[in-house]
């Protein structure tokens, strides 16, 4: 049964970029399991771990403000939590906050509007990067297509960038793209696909700085004004 549900921000490093959506499930449902949480499980012939991660991070890429939902059996503080879990965690892994979120609210998954990145492209000069960039942004539509294995999906990628800024890199040739995503139901943003659709080399960093929730729902405003949510 659930009973308390913390929402929880954590980063992943370099030591970390290479395991799947997948694969990050399994960890921390493990981690979790070692520092004793009492993780609320579904019911059913095979119960699983009610642990919801907000967006899938792309292999190989960094992030500074994951997001996920933590369903317990049992109330505890997110001191405890915070506490307890951080010394199961292995170098990539470092937790940054919990807080405790109404069980009512919406899916962390189905919340989740926009994420930010920080993109790092070696080669390119920034005056190019910037015209190409706002010829892109001054677009009604950008027409791609992107081929995985034997597939070629088309689609519109204008309408997943919502905003991109070029600066210069101070410790290295090339520029940094602060690009924000659309990241819903209705598509994601790949960051390494919009450099492409720039025109641009491909990126030497890709970095989620942070993941960009809807607005404050009356579900929301609720819990707030009963002075259990911060957020």
């Amino acid at each position: 049964m659930k009973i308390q549900r913390l929402r929880v921000t954590f980063t992943r490093g370099a030591e970390m970029k290479y395991i799947t959506h997948l694969d990050l499930m399994r960890f921390w449902e493990r981690a979790l399991r070692r520092a004793a949480i009492p993780v609320a499980y579904s019911e059913g012939f095979t119960p699983h771990a009610q642990i919801a991660l907000a967006a899938p991070l792309p292999v190989g890429t960094t992030s500074a403000g994951e997001l996920m939902d933590v369903f317990l059996s049992e109330r505890i503080t997110p001191k405890r939590f915070l506490a307890d879990v951080s010394k199961q965690l292995p170098a990539g892994i470092t937790l940054v906050a919990a807080e405790e979120v109404g069980l009512a609210l919406p899916a962390v998954q189905a919340d989740v509007r926009f994420a930010e990145y920080e993109v790092d492209v070696p080669g390119a000069e920034a005056g190019d990067a910037r015209a190409r960039t706002a010829r892109f942004l001054a677009a009604d539509t950008f027409p791609w297509e992107h081929k995985r294995e034997d597939e070629v999906r088309s689609y519109d990628i204008r309408a997943l960038v919502d905003r991109i800024d070029v600066a210069d890199r101070a410790d290295a040739a090339g520029v940094r793209l602060q690009m924000r995503l659309r990241s819903d139901n209705a598509g994601a943003g790949r960051p390494e696909q919009v450099v492409a659709a720039l025109g641009l080399p491909p990126p030497a960093r890709i970095h989620r700085t942070r993941l960009v929730l809807s607005e404050r729902s009356p579900a929301r405003e609720a819990w707030r004004a009963r002075g259990r949510f911060a957020g």
